[in-house]
């Protein structure tokens, strides 16, 4: 899990990068649907129609969302594609073994059993991501201490929101805690627009309305 997490960011930060990103986070968006196939397919985590209608619907907004303002342009086959698509397996992987390695712990408390694999993923994965900073050159250190006090904020936070979803994880299934945990969306709208001034357009209100409609549906489905 933490070694697949860290190719599908490295993917992500790529996709940036690409000329036509629209496409290839776009793919990215159908995260939840893949995980729920996955889930299936893998561990046989059911989930029932109207679970999966919820959690198409918060994809289409998701994907109107993203889209929004986006220039799209070339082929939706291309190598942005096969990057979004790509990233997308990896990321759907990641929560499924997140949730397959915290439960084969055996442990009474979720919190503990989810904590446990945090820990030994975040191990894995800091030593993973030194021998690939180390391999960049030494300045990439002295960049790393530059910035530490906005590292040491990102990484606090980062810290926070995965306990979160890793005890979540334990609790649900991946694919329900993934279309549950979009109403993200929701505060990230209001940080860009207290903070940066930037005002949704039409076409990301619909999405948002999308989401949330997506999110009812989950959540009723469970009721």
């Amino acid at each position: 899990a933490g070694i697949l997490q860290i190719f599908a960011t490295i993917l992500l930060v790529r996709l940036f990068a690409r000329r036509n990103f629209a496409i290839g986070s776009t793919y990215i968006r159908l995260e939840i649907v893949i995980t729920a196939l996955l889930g299936l397919t893998l561990f046989g985590d059911l989930v029932n129609a109207l679970t999966l209608l919820g959690m198409m619907v918060c994809t289409a907004g998701l994907i109107l969302v993203n889209t929004s303002g986006a220039s799209v342009s070339g082929s939706f086959w291309g190598r942005e594609a096969v990057m979004g698509l790509a990233a997308a397996l990896a990321f759907s992987l990641t929560s499924l073994l997140v949730r397959d390695a915290s439960l084969s712990l055996g442990l009474a408390s979720p919190v503990a059993a989810a904590a446990l694999t945090l820990c030994v993923m975040v191990l894995v994965q800091t030593g993973l991501c030194l021998g690939l900073v180390a391999r960049r050159g030494p300045r990439e250190f002295s960049q790393l201490f530059k910035y530490w006090r906005l590292a040491l904020f990102i990484g606090c936070t980062s810290a926070l929101g995965s306990i979160g979803w890793f005890t979540a994880f334990t609790l649900e299934q991946a694919a329900v805690v993934k279309t549950l945990g979009q109403v993200e969306l929701i505060f990230v709208m209001l940080i860009s627009y207290f903070f940066f001034k930037e005002r949704p357009t039409p076409r990301e209100w619909q999405g948002i309305l999308l989401v949330l409609l997506g999110v009812s549906v989950v959540l009723g489905a469970d009721w």
